[in-house]
């Protein structure tokens, strides 16, 4: 990867040669602005307002605007003379807990490598010191042409370098948050913790950019000269906005509607409410067990019916087999007894 910055992380007496290299990168889809008449490309030139000539690159300088309205020409040299402590250093100013820096401060994203093989030995110091710490280093430093925090923490095995906001730079939050009083039901809440245990926990190797991959097809349908997508489509994205719902309900949906992507168990079979009865008293699972123990009942006493049923019929069937059989023995016996019986002799006249 290629290094955007140079310098040294200053860690008390103990100096590290660094390399700063981007830790991000955009996958963004990137468009040309183009005539739409013809296609050609809509360029944007640099031209001097005072000749309306175009000015090539190494010709244009900074300048700052004063409140009078002079302009105060800045050369590289100036930049460079500024006596900053921190214009090739890492400055660390301390070590707190990661948690007391709010998310909302950080900026972007670099990876600290070591500068050579002389680095290698304090780098990896500094680095099992937060480790076994387990706190960030808060420093200073100037990147590209302003000075700025920077939060140092280890990322797998290397040091992560996140440039923050001064705390000047973040606006106040009021006016954001709705206004006076909402109440809000315990129910609801219920309702929207079970609904955040149900989708569990997030798989990290699922998630991409969906947006992109839906662009690129159509940049490439449109390539092979297929139509676009049908109107019904791209409303697909618009339903159901800016309207007022039902909360519960649309918590009691959402809550079956991730409970039926995941695998059922004993949790899973129970109902929305059951859920939200469990949060609020743990009720629920005493109720489902008598339930289920209630259930189990009938079905044995029919099983035992069946069985018992089976054997009475079983012998009240007997004996009707036996009266069956001794009453064919006896037609045999009347059968054999007249075919031995002598034929009297007819009467002659």
């Amino acid at each position: 990867m290629r290094s955007i910055w140079k310098g040294t992380i200053s860690f008390g007496l103990v100096s590290i040669p660094i390399k700063v290299v981007a830790a991000t990168e955009n996958h963004s889809v990137s468009f040309h602005q183009v005539h739409t008449a013809d296609g050609g490309r809509i360029r944007y030139r640099k031209v001097c307002e005072l000749d309306e000539e175009e000015v090539p690159r190494e010709e244009i300088g900074r300048g700052f605007e004063t409140e009078e309205g002079r302009t105060i020409l800045l050369t590289d040299d100036d930049m460079a003379a500024l006596p900053l402590p921190t214009a090739k250093t890492v400055e660390i100013l301390g070590f707190v807990p990661a948690e007391e820096i709010d998310p909302i401060q950080l900026d972007r994203s670099y990876y600290l490598a070591a500068d050579g093989k002389r680095a290698d030995k304090p780098y990896v110091l500094l680095r099992e010191a937060l480790k076994r710490s387990g706190k960030v280093a808060v420093a200073k430093l100037a990147l590209r042409a302003r000075e700025s925090l920077g939060m140092l923490r280890v990322y797998e095995d290397a040091l992560a370098l996140h440039t923050m906001l001064w705390p000047d730079e973040i606006r106040a939050v009021s006016g954001v948050a709705p206004e006076g009083e909402v109440a809000v039901r315990d129910a609801e809440l219920d309702l929207a913790d079970t609904l955040m245990d149900t989708l569990g926990e997030l798989d990290w190797s699922e998630l991409h950019d969906e947006y992109r991959e839906a662009l690129e097809a159509l940049v490439r349908a449109k390539a092979e000269g297929a139509e676009p997508a049908p109107e019904e489509l791209r409303r697909r994205g618009e339903e159901g906005g800016g309207k007022l719902v039902d909360l519960m309900a649309v918590l009691e949906r959402s809550v079956q509607e991730a409970r039926s992507g995941r695998a059922a168990g004993e949790e899973g079979e129970a109902t929305v409410h059951e859920l939200a009865e469990r949060r609020a008293g743990g009720k629920a699972p005493a109720k489902r067990a008598a339930s289920k123990k209630a259930a189990k009942k009938p079905e044995a006493k029919k099983t035992a019916g069946k069985s018992t049923g089976g054997k009475a019929a079983s012998k009240a069937a007997a004996p009707k087999k036996t009266a069956a059989k001794k009453t064919a023995a006896k037609k045999t016996a009347a059968k054999k007894t007249s075919a031995k019986k002598p034929s009297r002799p007819r009467k002659t006249a």
